[in-house]
């Protein structure tokens, strides 16, 4: 069953030189129990998508197209209405936790208010509830943490506090922010533990966006690649990761570093820096970057179309052309 669904979608912001696009006509569903990974570089849209979807963009935001969640247009309801869906229905962890986390009330009392708000229960219901939060999570010693305050806790414990209180109602849908930035490789490997856990105990559906392909590769089932505030290509995992068809999806993987790979191998970047979105020039965006730019790249701005499967869509002109190709053959 699909339990969000995100039909045209564009975000523009009104500034001084003009019309900031910085979501563009994105669509994308996400299924119950499913697992969806966004994927890009800073600026790509990533973020602004997601706020989107919560209704937590600013006023002068410009949000039009179409966000349903099991079947009820989320797009042009009141803040009052969707402060009875967030936190409910969909939850979302942000990316830098102490920011997130009120410094002044202990960690214990933000999970339970995190669940008073949407039940009815009373406060020692709701800090007990709030100490299994803390322990499925895996803060050791749940009841002693729940009476720390944020500062007392490290990064990633900090991380896990969110996710906690992500989880306190249940949620139907959990979209995580790059949870995992600025955390070392152990923590962040506990962090995604605990998100996975989260996920185990309340049934959730999980929109994760990140830049880490490896964090994309291990925790979703699908995945869609952002640029210039578009899908460029979508499709499950695998055929991500071992048949892209978007040279932009072939440059990012070609930038990181593999263990199968004999001697010192060299890593293939994407020279370049992705297009101002006050300003997009037509075509493909990612056009300048591009070492298999055409004339017609140049002209018509190409949209997903179906590659491999109906499943598998990329947003390139000569997409057949990448096949078994490889980024240091591209690049």
């Amino acid at each position: 069953m699909t339990l969000l669904s995100v039909e045209n979608l564009t975000v523009g912001f009104p500034t001084e030189d003009g019309q900031l696009r910085a979501v563009r006509g994105v669509s994308y569903e996400v299924n119950r129990g499913e697992s969806v990974g966004i994927v890009g570089e800073s600026g790509s849209g990533k973020s602004v998508t997601s706020l989107a979807i919560m209704g937590l963009l600013p006023r002068n935001a410009q949000v039009t197209g179409s966000v349903k969640l099991l079947g009820e247009e989320l797009v042009g309801r009141t803040d009052k209405d969707l402060s009875q869906i967030r936190g409910r229905r969909i939850a979302m962890i942000f990316q830098d936790p102490l920011t997130s986390l009120n410094p002044v009330y202990t960690v214990g009392d933000q999970i339970a208010e995190a669940v008073r708000a949407h039940h009815g229960v009373s406060k020692h219901d709701a800090l007990r509830r709030a100490t299994d939060l803390l322990d499925i999570v895996g803060i050791p010693n749940p009841k002693l943490r729940a009476r720390n305050y944020p500062h007392e806790m490290s990064g990633g414990m900090r991380q896990r506090i969110v996710i906690a209180i992500a989880m306190a109602n249940n949620p139907d849908l959990i979209i995580a922010d790059e949870p995992t930035t600025a955390l070392d490789v152990t923590v962040q490997a506990q962090v995604l533990e605990a998100l996975e856990a989260a996920r185990a105990e309340t049934g959730a559906a999980l929109v994760l966006i990140t830049h880490d392909l490896g964090v994309i590769a291990g925790h979703t089932d699908r995945v869609c690649v952002m640029y210039a505030g578009k899908l460029v290509e979508t499709g499950t995992v695998d055929e991500i990761f071992y048949g892209p068809r978007m040279p932009y999806t072939l440059g990012l993987l070609g930038s990181l570093p593999r263990i199968d790979e004999s001697g010192r191998q060299r890593l293939t970047p994407i020279t370049g820096a992705p297009p101002s979105l006050l300003n997009l020039p037509p075509g493909c965006p990612f056009s300048p970057r591009c070492p298999m730019t055409r004339d017609r790249c140049d002209d018509v701005e190409p949209v997903l179309t179906a590659t491999t499967g109906p499943d598998h869509r990329a947003a390139c002109h000569f997409h057949t052309e990448l096949a078994e190709a490889k980024a240091e053959d591209v690049f």
